[in-house]
């Protein structure tokens, strides 16, 4: 073989040698890539069971916009708490969720956000396209921070499913399906029986048809959701338990047979959460979660979801009964002559003739015409009977200033409460103040506190700007003068 024979013999075996050696690399390189891409995958991917957003005929605007015109109802109808802090902490929590939601789910039209409902059961809802409402109750028995996120990514995870548009296209119609709140409450927590109870919001009980197949998959995704977050997916297991715990022979929430009852998804959820690479330490007491349990706790008591019902059916509707009102810059001074009203069972009092009454099973309220709106009196006098357990006058006092200054957080008490009286009985009296929402000018509130012989604790509340307060001075003290009870 001459010299040049060899030479090519050796260049061929270089290019084979070459292409052997690009396949060899090529296979190591994919096998690599594989490992790591199994690596930069989210860490609570990996072995967990998959989940199909289901089938959906409506576009996401059609959720947003439910949603909204839901969220506008429900808190004409809901106790939502106007608490700063709480609020801001359940945000801050809720943020935290959302930034954990698959990027599959994750829909950018979507406006996620939070409150809290003055309400001591045990639950949640959210809405189509992100309004969601936390029960204050599930905050206070929840034994930890986890446990209460765990609710809320259950929550989270109806909504980036879909599942109300969802089960309109199942049921056949998003005009009927989506018309009813008691459809879009079926997304509760506890299989929507929170919202049944809410007779007044229609509720229907055919809505819990398809619940299981919706709350399995929502208890599957909140807990990636919850790993992705840095918490423990038990802790949402942990919560049916106590859920379970405060249903028995409380006459908490019913369960339909067609839910997964707390135990079952209890261990469902377990196994989940054994699938998932869970922080080794996750999230769980925080300072920011005591300091807001706390605060709740400290709150005067909140009603549960059946006592709000009755309210209603006793009133006739738990919204403000001055919504349908209008603000005006110009409010009419009060007028000379008065009007009397007798009511409640319980006062009979004089009014300006020129003021409107709005009354309820338990209170009533005078305002003149552009005094009064969907954001309550910015002229006027409010009464009622403010329930309270304590049996002491100065006690029920301060718990009923207390929740005052919690729903009004632009109030700040003015002075100390002073002893006076009303109708010739012990009476405490303080002054609020604070720059009115409604006014932009600054409102003084006058509290006044006494008790009839039944023990119920009366609070007689007079509100006017401050830059008005001396044209409507004689019109509150007659007011007060003209106080007479039956009891």
């Amino acid at each position: 073989m001459n010299t040049a024979a060899r030479i090519n013999i050796f260049r061929k075996g270089l290019e084979l040698g070459g292409i052997m050696n690009k396949r060899l690399f090529g296979k190591r390189f994919t096998a690599a890539a594989m490992v790591a891409t199994m690596w930069i995958l989210p860490i609570a991917a990996i072995g967990q069971t998959q989940v199909v957003a289901p089938k959906n005929k409506y576009k996401v605007q059609d959720d947003v916009r439910e949603g909204a015109k839901a969220a506008a109802e429900i808190e004409k109808v809901f106790p939502v708490l106007n608490d700063r802090d709480a609020t801001a902490y359940v945000e801050n929590v809720g943020r935290r969720l959302v930034r954990a939601i698959p990027q599959q789910f994750n829909q950018p039209a979507f406006n996620y956000r939070f409150q809290v409902v003055n309400a001591s059961d045990i639950n949640a809802f959210a809405l189509p396209g992100g309004p969601m409402y936390v029960n204050r109750g599930m905050i206070e028995k929840a034994r930890n921070e986890g446990e209460m996120a765990g609710v809320m990514a259950h929550e989270i995870s109806h909504v980036a499913l879909r599942h109300a548009t969802a089960q309109a296209t199942e049921q056949g119609g998003i005009g009927k399906q989506l018309g009813m709140l008691g459809m879009i409450l079926g997304g509760a927590i506890l299989g929507g029986e929170a919202g049944a109870q809410l007779g007044m919001l229609g509720a229907q009980a055919w809505m819990t048809k398809f619940s299981r197949k919706y709350e399995t998959q929502s208890d599957i995704l909140g807990a990636r959701i919850m790993a992705d977050a840095g918490y423990d997916p038990r802790d949402l297991a942990n919560m049916f338990r106590t859920i379970e715990g405060e249903s028995k022979g409380s006459g908490g929430p019913e369960w339909l047979s067609s839910h997964p009852n707390p135990g079952n998804r209890f261990e469902a959820i377990n196994r989940e959460a054994s699938l998932l690479r869970v922080s080794s330490n996750p999230i769980k007491i925080t300072r920011d979660f005591e300091r807001v349990q706390a605060r709740l706790r400290a709150m005067p008591p909140a009603k549960t979801m059946a006592q709000l019902e009755k309210d209603a059916k006793n009133g006739g509707s738990v919204e403000n009964p001055t919504n349908n009102g209008r603000y005006s810059d110009r409010v009419a001074q009060p007028s000379s002559r008065t009007k009397n009203y007798a009511g409640l069972n319980w006062i009979r009092i004089s009014v300006p003739q020129n003021w409107r009454e709005f009354g309820s099973a338990d209170d009533v309220q005078f305002a003149p015409e552009g005094a009064y709106g969907d954001q309550g009196l910015t002229h006027g006098t409010m009464l009622g009977i403010y329930a309270d357990q304590s049996g002491n006058l100065q006690q029920a006092s301060q718990n009923y200033l207390s929740m005052i200054l919690q729903n009004n957080a632009y109030l700040r008490q003015r002075n100390q409460w002073t002893r006076t009286t009303v109708a010739g009985r012990q009476a405490y009296t303080t002054t609020l103040s604070g720059t009115s929402p409604v006014t932009r000018r600054t409102e003084l509130v006058t509290i006044y506190m006494t008790q009839l012989r039944s023990g119920n604790t009366v609070y007689i509340a007079n509100v006017v700007p401050e830059g008005e307060s001396f044209a409507y001075d004689n019109t509150f003290r007659n007011i007060l003068n003209s106080v007479r009870f039956y009891n």
